[in-house]
């Protein structure tokens, strides 16, 4: 894991610039994904979280998932297409986890992939230096 200006930015990770949302290859083929560091600090303490119904067919760059924060409601972009398989339940009582762990427990849903080949060509490769500079040049434009 690298450690941009105070934002982690884990290296197994793929993740979507325009909605900082990441994604992760799961060995059985399926994708996890969810909202970075940076994501979810930009944000603030998230209130409420609404994640689309397991069985949703989902496109890269479109919501996946609705939050909501003291100061703002909106939408969360998939990194990639597919079918929700299934989604973190943990979320609707504890919508917090997103702010406190999100690579881990704040995950937002596991997706059945239909396009994965070609959309990881338009997300980056965590761990490479195309990734960090991207990270810098976000935390400088979005953190005041």
């Amino acid at each position: 894991m690298v450690n941009v200006e105070g934002f982690e930015l884990p290296d197994d990770l793929y993740y979507w610039q325009k909605g900082l949302t990441w994604a992760k290859l799961e060995p059985d083929g399926r994708v996890r994904v969810g909202l970075t560091d940076l994501g979810q600090r930009i944000a603030g303490k998230i209130l409420t979280v609404r994640i689309r119904a397991k069985g949703a067919k989902i496109m890269q760059g479109k919501p996946i998932a609705t939050i909501e924060t003291a100061k703002w409601v909106g939408p969360l972009e998939s990194p990639i297409s597919g079918v929700i398989e299934e989604v973190n339940e943990e979320l609707k009582s504890n919508p917090g986890l997103l702010n406190e762990d999100p690579y881990g427990r704040g995950w937002l849903a596991v997706l059945k992939p239909s396009n994965l080949d070609e959309e990881l060509k338009k997300l980056i490769k965590g761990g490479t230096s195309e990734a960090v500079e991207w990270y810098k040049n976000e935390i400088k434009s979005r953190v005041k």
